[in-house]
């Protein structure tokens, strides 16, 4: 029962961060082991910060949007 609840828990918990467009990072590492296991895996930060760049734009004053 209890690893049925771990199991929602995680789930309900991915579910939110992409609602609110927060990367998910056990999952691109989950990834990156099991289809690209010659390709090295970035930190959380690095990750974090390419995340954000691919959605808001990287520093160059550029937004993805319009």
């Amino acid at each position: 029962m209890f690893n049925d609840l771990s199991r929602l828990g995680k789930y309900l918990g991915q579910a939110a961060r992409l609602m609110v467009g927060m990367p998910d990072y056990d999952n691109y590492v989950e990834h990156m082991q099991t289809k690209h296991p010659d390709k090295p895996v970035m930190s959380y930060e690095v990750f974090f910060r390419e995340r954000q760049e691919a959605r808001y734009g990287g520093g160059n004053g550029q937004t993805r949007c319009c």
